[in-house]
Order: C-alpha cells, then sequence, then structure tokens
C-alpha cells in the first residue's frame, strides 16, 4: 500500500472515531435534558414536559444509533488501513446494522427526483438504478407516503410492475423502505433488499433511517457524501441538458429518454450519460 493510500485510511479511521465520539456526547446531553424535563412533568400542570422528553430521548437514542454506525465504519477503515480488507462502504455498515445484506440510501427532491444515492454492494446499486431508471419502486414510495414499505415475494412484482420482474430476477426476495424525515419534509428513503422473505423483518430499521438523516443533513458535522460513497447523479443531470439543448425538448423529457435508452440497453443511466456528455452519441 502507497503512504498517500495508507493515510487515506488513517484519516477515515480517524474522522469516524471523532464523529462516534460527538454523537455519543450529544446522545448523553439530549438524555439529560429529557431527565430535567420528566422531573419537571412530575408537577401538577406541567404535564407537557413529558412529551418535550420524550423528543429528547428519541434524539439521544437517535445520536447513539449515529454512533453505532460511525463506529462500525472506524473498524472497517481500520482494518483497510492495514490492508486486511478493500475499501469500506459506509452503507455496508448500515445493511449489517439493519440485518440484512443490501441496502441503499437515495437523496430525494421536493419532486421525487433523485439527487443522490449510497448504495451497500453490486446488488443494491443495480436495485437502485432499476428505482431511479424504472420511477417506481419501494424507495419512492416510502419517500412519496413519508411512512414504512414492507413486501415480499410475488407481492413485489404485484405492486410495481415495471421495478418489480426485475427485482425478482435479480434474486430479491423482499424489500423494506423507510422515508428519511427532516422536520416536517422528507429528504429520501432508506431501503434494504434481501434475498429471503425475512431478511427485512428488522425492528432496526426505523431508528437507522433517523440516524442516517442526521449523519447525512442535520448534524453540524453532516457528511452528505458519506465517505466518498455517495453517487451523485450530476453527469445524468447535464446530460440530459445537453440533450434538452439540442433537441429543444424539455429537460424532463431529456431525462426520460435517457433512462428509456438505459433500461432498452440493460446498462446504467450514467453509463448513457457519460457517452453523451463525451460525445460518443446522440440521443435524437
Amino acid at each position: 500500500m502507497d503512504p498517500q493510500g495508507r493515510g487515506e485510511h488513517f484519516g477515515l479511521t480517524a474522522v469516524a472515531r471523532q464523529r462516534a465520539a460527538l454523537a455519543r456526547d450529544r446522545a448523553d446531553r439530549a438524555d439529560a435534558i429529557a431527565e430535567r424535563h420528566e422531573l419537571l412533568a412530575t408537577r401538577p400542570g406541567q404535564e407537557f414536559h413529558a412529551q418535550i422528553a420524550k423528543t429528547h430521548r428519541r434524539t439521544a437514542d437517535s445520536h447513539r444509533a449515529s454512533a453505532r454506525l460511525q463506529d462500525g465504519f472506524a473498524q472497517r477503515a481500520a482494518a483497510w488501513s492495514e490492508g486486511q480488507s478493500a475499501r469500506p462502504r459506509f452503507m455496508t455498515v448500515v445493511a449489517e446494522t439493519c440485518g440484512t445484506p443490501s441496502a441503499a440510501v437515495a437523496l430525494l427532491d421536493a419532486e421525487q427526483n433523485q439527487l443522490a444515492f449510497a448504495a451497500s454492494n453490486h446488488l443494491a446499486v443495480l436495485a437502485q438504478d432499476l428505482e431511479y431508471v424504472l420511477g417506481e419502486g419501494p424507495g419512492r414510495d416510502a419517500a412519496a407516503g413519508q411512512r414504512p414499505v414492507r413486501v415480499s415475494g410475488p407481492e413485489i412484482e404485484a405492486r410495481w410492475p415495471w421495478c418489480g420482474p426485475s427485482l425478482l430476477s435479480l434474486g430479491i426476495a423482499s424489500v423494506a423502505a423507510v422515508p428519511l424525515r427532516a422536520q416536517r419534509s422528507c429528504i429520501g428513503a432508506l431501503t434494504v433488499f434481501g434475498t429471503r422473505p425475512a431478511d427485512t423483518a428488522t425492528a432496526h430499521l426505523a431508528e437507522v433511517a433517523e440516524a442516517l438523516t442526521h449523519i447525512v443533513l442535520l448534524d453540524p458535522d453532516a457528511d452528505p457524501h458519506l465517505y466518498g460513497g455517495t453517487d451523485i447523479r450530476a453527469t445524468v443531470h447535464q446530460a440530459a441538458g445537453m440533450v434538452s439543448a439540442g433537441a429543444g425538448c424539455s429537460v424532463s423529457d431529456a431525462l426520460a429518454l435517457i433512462k428509456a435508452r438505459a433500461f432498452a440497453e440493460e446498462v446504467s443511466c450514467d453509463t448513457v450519460a457519460r457517452q453523451v456528455v463525451h460525445g460518443d452519441r446522440k440521443l435524437i
């Protein structure tokens, strides 16, 4: 391993451990505030403090879940620095915490357009690309409805007639998704994919999703790139702009054309987009 690469490995480990320590400190402070409000709630006419205490307890739980994720990533980064493993993905730790082999998180705008995603492994990447290309799937449903989605077996194809058959063909037998909530809005969704119907039956999914929301958006040291593991759809949107300008169509229509070509050719949208951006092909 070259010195520069080893320095990057140690840097990742140090940052993850620091973020874990900060998360635990925030959890302790939230618990201390909750305890004060719980004492106030015992006084006559002060029952509303119980709800405030509950909110801070939930915040503390979220910070501790964040700390566990950061600790898990730090361990993987340390093993990488010693040449014992491949470059770690933060989402691999997320998947393990959820008790599933594959997980992906997608960040969405107000119109449910996917801005970026991160995945734990190749299966999760393929599943996330299918949802992006076909415009349907568990993550989109969870974000749009702001409620959990859990489907397994033949119901996957019945619920998502375009995306479902392809998910099943990948060997996915169960899916579950929960929204990433920030105050009154939704910034995306966490989706897990199982190769057995029971793989997505985990009680920790909502807790992990809330921790992820803090990690990518809410905390002072938020990291929307998840240690470089986030794939931003910048090339796809750049290509859509180029197609739109060249063909005189809307950006939405250009994006739909890129997705259609990717689906027809069984390649990712990024592959088609790179060809357009590099001038290797024209779509119209």
